[in-house]
């Protein structure tokens, strides 16, 4: 098992930038493929990104490619999103997400862990 906390988030400029961390604690955070995923307000619960267990690859949603980064330090037991020129359609509660073994997934339902979620809102 694994237990996540986040921190981060808050209310920002389009165009401007947040860092999204999560702490694991548990055993074994090596053997955890990691995502962050998110839910905007009347919207189902949707994949943002992956990222394997080494670190080495990562996955992204089409409306979030090449403005987030996905990143982990196993040896810390953090994974992050770095978020860049942000819009007002990103305004969501982000969560991080975990899920056992190495095959990621693009299905929120897939992921059998969540942090306590973080509010990021985009003003215009």
């Amino acid at each position: 098992q694994v237990q996540l906390v986040q921190s981060g988030g808050g209310l920002v400029q389009a165009g401007g930038s947040l860092r999204l961390s999560c702490a694991a604690s548990g055993r074994d955070f090596g053997d955890y493929t990691m995502a962050w995923l998110r839910q905007a307000p009347g919207k189902e619960r949707e994949f943002v990104a992956a990222i394997n267990r080494s670190g080495r690859s990562t996955y992204y949603s089409d409306s979030v490619k090449g403005r987030f980064t996905i990143s982990r330090i196993n040896t810390s037991n953090m994974v992050y999103l770095q978020m860049n020129n942000l819009k007002p359609e990103d305004t969501a509660v982000y969560y991080c997400a975990a899920r056992y073994g190495s095959n990621w997934s693009d299905r929120p339902v897939d992921y059998d862990y969540r942090g306590q979620g973080s509010q990021v809102t985009v003003s215009s």
